[in-house]
C-alpha cells in the first residue's frame, strides 16, 4: 500500500533496472500474488509502485480465476512461498458490466467469463439501486473472487489456514489511483 500511496502521489521510486534484472535472473521470490483485472489501465505493477520480480501477477477480464489461473496462484505460494494474495478489481470493470447487462454474449468464451461473474451480480442486486448496480457488483465480484480461490484450491485453503497466506481484497479508483481495501486488514496488517 505504501507503493500504491506513492503512485497516487506521482513519486515513484527509482530503481536500478539494470542490476535487479542481472540479480533475479537466478530466481524470483515475489512477496506477494494479485489476481486483477485484464484492464489496461489498472497495471498492477505500475499501482502498486512495484518492479521487476516483486510481484506475481495473474490477469482475466474480471479478475476470475479459472483453473488455469488457480494453478498460477498455487505454484506462487507452494513454490515461490509468496504470502499475500490480492485479489484486485476496478471501478467501471467491463466484464462485470456485461454480466450486469444479462445480455447474450457472443462467444461460449465471453459467456464463461460472464458466467463466473454472475453470482456476484446476483447477489448486488439484492441490496443496490439501478444506479449503483455497477460498482456493488464490481464489490460484490472481488469478494466472489476471493472466495471462488479458496473454495477451489487445496493448496491455497491449506496456505490460509496456516496463516502463510493472506488474501487482501482492493478495488483500483481510477478517478484517484488509489487502491482501496475491501475487506478490513487483520491485525498487525496495513
Amino acid at each position: 500500500m505504501a507503493g500504491n500511496q506513492r503512485f497516487v502521489a506521482g513519486k515513484p521510486q527509482s530503481r536500478a533496472l539494470l542490476a535487479l534484472r542481472k540479480r533475479l535472473a537466478s530466481g524470483q521470490q515475489p512477496h506477494a500474488i494479485v489476481l486483477a483485472c485484464s484492464d489496461s489501465r489498472v497495471s498492477p505493477e505500475l499501482v502498486f509502485d512495484q518492479s521487476l520480480g516483486d510481484l506475481f501477477v495473474i490477469r482475466s477480464a474480471g479478475n476470475i480465476a479459472d483453473p488455469v489461473g488457480l494453478g498460477s496462484i498455487e505454484y506462487a505460494v507452494d513454490h515461490l512461498h509468496s504470502t499475500m494474495l490480492v485479489v484486485l478489481g476496478h471501478q467501471k470493470c467491463g466484464a462485470v458490466a456485461a454480466a450486469c447487462s444479462g445480455d447474450k454474449m457472443p462467444s461460449r468464451n465471453l459467456d464463461a467469463i460472464v458466467d463466473k461473474i454472475n453470482p456476484a451480480v446476483i447477489q448486488a442486486k439484492t441490496y443496490a439501486k439501478p444506479d449503483d448496480l455497477l460498482e456493488s457488483a464490481i464489490k460484490e465480484n472481488v469478494h466472489q473472487s476471493a472466495k471462488d480461490v479458496l473454495a477451489n484450491s487445496e493448496i491455497l485453503r491449506d496456505a490460509v489456514n496456516a496463516g502463510k497466506l493472506t488474501v487482501i481484497e482492493a478495488e483500483y479508483q481510477f478517478d484517484s489511483g488509489a487502491v482501496v481495501r475491501l475487506n478490513p486488514p487483520a491485525s498487525g496488517q496495513n
